[in-house]
């Protein structure tokens, strides 16, 4: 029996990506699957229906599609309607956002569906081609500087013109794992001076060879400040009191500051405070990128662009979401890279092994039971 991939349209607000491409299309067709695609899926991406045809894909629409896919890929988690129509037994592999979609996930297995979350990939060298978070990380960095500098009203590099010189701006960045990395690279590209700051020494290095300084509070406890998954741990409050009067001090001489402090399933650390804000210069701007898990910083609003004090804070929603086709392009690699490993080499469910480690550990549920240590505690 012939295996069907569907790929339903992402209409989550500020989403603009889609799950597969015109090439990964043709990679799933070489597996010997068919592949039905949303009429308009990829749309806002720039992948026109036409591409998808012209690669292969039956285009369709959404119910169809649900009720005839085994395998169904989305960017974000499906709806209560999704899953009321999915196909028995269907497996879905999206965002699932899954420390706060446990109702979801409910429902999925009430309904013997397996809900598989890309988040959730380790982070191991296996895994890599897979890691969404890293592939989404690194252009939302991209994109978070070049947002800022739109809002910027200077330049960013230094200029020696006949008028005068104008000096280069000042970069802060706050966190340095994938996406804070290519802030700062990107911001030294534009001609920035650059510092960045995280709580893992081990940044340290990857900070400065990127040109940029590092500001950190020397303490033993940033030793123990990584966890085995290679993400941000939280910080004792004696340890968070040093670190933001430091980051006080340095702020108030930055033009531009951009944060990108996350800490999985959990609120997103606040590390920039209203008095922060108001230390710095009229002009300057705040860019927040964890504004979705709560902010950096005290000010920040979701999808505003507010001003407090002369100082703009910018809260963009899905960032990724502004880069929307590369975006795309990485992601469905991430999703074909996934869904080849998850077949095995029959390429097809009855190759599935659900006890492997990267299957095991972003599965949600499955055979109408949630199967994930997240829920175990619940």
């Amino acid at each position: 029996m012939t295996l069907t991939v569907g790929i339903l349209r992402d209409l989550a607000v500020a989403e603009k990506r889609v799950a597969a491409t015109p090439e990964t299309v043709k990679k799933y067709l070489a597996l010997g699957a068919a592949v039905l695609v949303e009429h308009d899926a990829g749309t806002a991406a720039s992948y026109t229906n036409q591409a998808f045809a012209d690669a292969g894909a039956t285009l369709s629409d959404k119910h169809a599609i649900l009720s005839a896919s085994d395998i169904v890929l989305k960017v974000q988690a499906p709806t209560d309607d999704d899953v009321a129509a999915l196909k028995q037994g269907a497996i879905v592999v999206a965002m699932f956002n899954p420390h706060h979609n446990k109702p979801l996930v409910e429902a999925m297995a009430s309904k013997g569906a397996t809900a598989l979350a890309m988040e959730l990939m380790p982070r191991i060298t296996r895994a890599q081609s897979m890691d969404v978070l890293s592939s989404q990380s690194n252009l939302a960095g991209y994109r978070a500087v070049l947002d800022a500098a739109a809002e910027f009203t200077r330049g960013f590099p230094m200029m020696m013109t006949a008028a005068g010189t104008v000096p280069p701006a000042k970069v802060m960045v706050m966190g340095a794992g994938v996406a804070g990395l290519q802030a700062i690279a990107t911001a030294k590209r534009l001609g920035a001076v650059v510092c960045a700051t995280d709580v893992r020494l081990a940044a340290k290095e990857q900070v400065e060879s990127l040109g940029a300084s590092f500001v950190m509070v020397d303490d033993p406890e940033v030793k123990q400040a990584e966890t085995a998954g290679g993400y941000a741990k939280e910080m004792s409050d004696d340890y968070k009191r040093r670190q933001a009067a430091l980051i006080a001090e340095t702020i108030k001489k930055q033009d531009v500051v951009i944060c990108t402090a996350l800490i999985p399933g959990r609120p997103a650390p606040r590390l920039v405070s209203r008095e922060m804000v108001e230390s710095m210069k009229p002009g300057s701007v705040i860019m927040d990128m964890a504004v979705e898990q709560g902010g950096n910083c005290e000010v920040s609003q979701l999808g505003e662009v507010v001003a407090h004090h002369g100082v703009k804070i910018v809260g963009h929603r899905n960032i990724p979401s502004r880069i929307a086709t590369d975006a795309s392009a990485l992601y469905a690699r991430n999703l074909l890279s996934f869904v080849t490993h998850l077949l095995g080499k029959e390429k097809s469910l009855a190759g599935i092994d659900w006890q492997e480690d990267i299957v095991r550990a972003v599965c949600l549920c499955r055979g109408g039971q949630l199967v994930h240590s997240l829920y175990q505690h619940n």
